[in-house]
């Protein structure tokens, strides 16, 4: 345990540390919290980007979750999950689970009035298909 967090109460922890998180907070940002909850076998939202960074925490199930340049991995209760936000594009997040709900708590820092996502159209994905790293 690091110096930081060796005195704190019982219950308390820390479960992730991002190093350099707020250099890449957009100025003027505001922070969301928001919870995703997707029923069994959910694909969750087709591919999209989100205005700003996002740090978040698998609550319950499992999500499969595939970032742009990263391969896909699957996220279980208790994981952390991070996105830059902005041009990266959030391939998928889907509940690996088809027999039970999957949940995740994440916090966007993103401009006022932002949409939360913007979608992205199939010939755009298909111009970045160089970026995907391939399945094994």
């Amino acid at each position: 345990m690091s110096g930081e967090n060796a005195n704190l109460p019982p219950g308390v922890e820390v479960i992730t540390t991002l190093a350099g998180a707020a250099d890449r907070i957009p100025d003027g940002a505001e922070a969301r919290t928001i919870r995703v909850t997707l029923p069994p076998g959910s694909p969750g939202a087709p591919p999209h980007r989100h205005p700003g960074p996002i740090f978040g925490y698998v609550t319950e199930g499992e999500i499969l979750f595939e970032l742009e340049g990263e391969p896909p991995r699957v996220l279980k209760a208790g994981d952390a999950l991070f996105e830059p936000g902005g041009d990266v594009i959030h391939i998928q997040g889907a509940n690996n689970l088809a027999d039970a709900r999957s949940q995740l708590v994440v916090t966007m820092f993103a401009p006022p009035g932002t949409p939360i996502l913007t979608l992205v159209g199939e010939e755009e994905l298909a111009e970045r298909r160089h970026l995907r790293v391939p399945r094994p």
